[in-house]
C-alpha cells in the first residue's frame, strides 16, 4: 500500500482550503488531528492518523485530490 505522510497541520490547511474534500477541519478535529498529529493518506484517498498503539482510518478525502496533495506535501505516493 502505498501513502504520503504529513502532518495533521498540512491536512488542516489542505482540507480548509477546499469544500470539495468531504471533510471539514471541524470533523477532523473531532476525531483527534491536531497540528503536531502524524497522518497519511493513499491513493485512494483513505486518511489514517496515527495513535499510540498503530493506525486508525478516520474518513477519506473526494474528488481530484491526489495531484493537490502531491504538491501540498512535495511528496511522491511511497
Amino acid at each position: 500500500m502505498h501513502f504520503i505522510e504529513m502532518t495533521g497541520k498540512t491536512l488542516l490547511n489542505l482540507v480548509e482550503d477546499d469544500e470539495a474534500t468531504g471533510l471539514t477541519t471541524e470533523q477532523l478535529a473531532q476525531v483527534g488531528v491536531r497540528e503536531q498529529s502524524v497522518v497519511r493518506i493513499n491513493p485512494q484517498g483513505d486518511i489514517e492518523l496515527r495513535r499510540r498503539d498503530g493506525w486508525d482510518v478516520i474518513g477519506g478525502l473526494l474528488g481530484d485530490f491526489e495531484d493537490r496533495v502531491q504538491t501540498v506535501t512535495g511528496l511522491d505516493w511511497a
